[in-house]
């Protein structure tokens, strides 16, 4: 099942919130809350509060444990673009764009939490060959020494 919670109109560009998301996205829930408590970003407050809401409404409406839960998907779409003026030299304006955005939170419970043991779990080791039965093996070579020129031979007058 899929629970979704989306942040309408957050006060923040959309290229430096989608950094924090791409780092939550596919994790359990309680590393991307520790992820985002962590994060240095103004985003990060922003994503906390969309995960913890998405959380909210999987306990309440769906009746689902938060243990059990991974980030499915977390997007942040573009909002609508606030667009004032500065003053400017000579009676000019500039143009100033405050950047809105929209984040979006998908939790799932269908996706498989995997763990760092189950990880080890799942991958075969490599067999490793004696040397003998390499054949790939290069063979040793011996350093070359160069020549000394004397001096005798160098002056050809």
């Amino acid at each position: 099942m899929q629970i979704k919670s989306i942040y309408r109109g957050a006060r923040i560009s959309a290229f430096k919130a989608r950094e924090v998301t791409r780092a939550i996205q596919g994790l359990p829930v309680a590393a991307a809350l520790d992820v985002v408590a962590f994060s240095p970003k103004k985003a990060a407050a922003m994503i906390a509060k969309t995960l913890k809401s998405a959380i909210a409404n999987a306990e309440n409406n769906n009746h689902l444990r938060a243990e059990k839960l991974v980030v499915q998907e977390a997007t942040v779409g573009e909002g609508p673009t606030f667009k004032r003026f500065q003053p400017k030299a000579r009676g000019s304006a500039g143009p100033i764009r405050k950047r809105t955005s929209h984040i979006r939170i998908i939790l799932s419970d269908e996706i498989e939490i995997k763990t760092r043991a189950s990880k080890k779990a799942g991958v075969k080791k490599k067999s490793i060959k004696p040397a003998a039965q390499n054949k790939a093996e290069k063979p040793v070579v011996a350093p070359v020494e160069t020549a000394t020129a004397t001096p005798e031979a160098t002056s050809q007058e």
